[in-house]
Formats: structure tokens, sequence, C-alpha cells
């Protein structure tokens, strides 16, 4: 290795531990709402015409994948151009922190109905109290890098996960309220959080 190449890689080395020490403020508190939003939105358009769900899982799936994978997509856009406005010379370190703290519970949500709809599609009606369980358990992961009120979001998905289990599992059905609640509110809460601490870091912003 030469002397350039050395000092690259200490700079490297450097960028990715301040990454890691620093408060990720990539993730906007409008932007975060909004996904709370439509997670409410996609609630309602389950009960208005998807009135069965249990007797059309596809179109179930179809309706809450479609909506989380346009809330990754509005959010991620915006996580980047924030980024790179607010941590500079960091954000591509920042952001692939982040991602890397968040990336096991994002796959494990990812890969659950797909497995489940494979192996054993009569227990999908548990996928809502799964995804909040996953989706809770990311962000405790995640929360070195977030505010610390964070974890209190995190401690809600995974409360309403066990509520959802339990008591979806006496009718085994998919209610609208069991997705539309959890991360309706829970994103709200989140960009609660996340807006309370980018004013309290720059009060006269």
């Amino acid at each position: 290795m030469t002397d350039l190449e050395k000092a690259l890689a200490d700079i490297h080395a450097i960028k990715a531990q301040l990454a890691r020490d620093s408060e990720f403020r990539g993730w906007g508190p409008a932007t975060v709402a909004l996904t709370g939003l439509m997670a409410a939105a996609a609630a309602l358009a389950q009960a208005a015409w998807l009135p069965a769900p249990a007797e059309t899982p596809a179109g179930w799936l179809a309706l809450w994948i479609g909506t989380a994978v346009l809330g990754i997509a509005v959010t991620a856009a915006e996580t980047v151009t924030r980024s790179r406005r607010l941590h500079s010379r960091l954000a591509d370190e920042m952001i692939h922190t982040a991602a890397m703290q968040f990336l096991p519970a994002a796959v494990a949500g990812a890969l659950l109905p797909v497995v489940l709809a494979r192996a054993a599609p009569d227990v999908l009606w548990m996928l809502p109290g799964l995804w909040q369980v996953v989706f809770g358990l990311g962000l405790f992961a995640a929360s070195r890098a977030l505010p610390r009120a964070v974890a209190a979001v995190g401690a809600w998905y995974l409360v309403c996960g066990l509520v959802v289990l339990a008591v979806a599992a006496e009718e085994r059905a998919f209610a609208a309220w069991t997705m539309g609640v959890p991360f309706g509110i829970g994103q709200l809460l989140f960009a609660a959080v996340i807006h309370r601490a980018l004013g309290e870091a720059d009060p006269h912003g």
C-alpha cells in the first residue's frame, strides 16, 4: 500500500467513525409524517375496496406492500437530498451507517410475506403484527444514530405488534385498523420526535 492509499484509507476510517458517532439528520419530519398519512389512507382504501381481505390475500398484500414501497421511495429520495445538505462531506457515510443499522429489519420485513405466502398461507393474518415488531426492532437498532426519543417510537411498534397478534388471533382476519392505526400513529410520533430534535439542534433555524 502506498502512502497515498494509506492516507485515503485513514481518512475513510475517520469519516466512518465520525458518521457512527454523529446523529443522523437525513430523515425529514414532514416526509415521515406523510408515510403515516399514507398508512391511514391505505387502511381507508382497504375498508372501502377490500371488505373481505382474508378471501383475497393477494390484493391485501399488493395494497400494503405497494404503500410500503412508495413510502420507502419517498423517504429515501428526501434522505439523500437532506443528508447532502446537512451532513455535507459526511453524507455518504451517514446514509450508509443509517441504512446498515436498519437493513436487517428491512430484509426481514420484506421476506416475511414471501415465506409465509409460500410455506404457511393460513397464517398470513399474522403479518401486520410481525411487521410492527420487526419495524420496532429496526428502530431500536438504528436508535444510536437517531434522537433518543426514537426508542419510545420503537416501543410503540413492539407493543402494537404484540397487541395486534393477540387480537387478530381470535378472528384471523386482516382488519384495516391493524395496519392503519399502528403505522399511522407511529409514523406521526416518529415525525414529532425528529421535528423536536431538529428544533433543539437548531433553535434559530
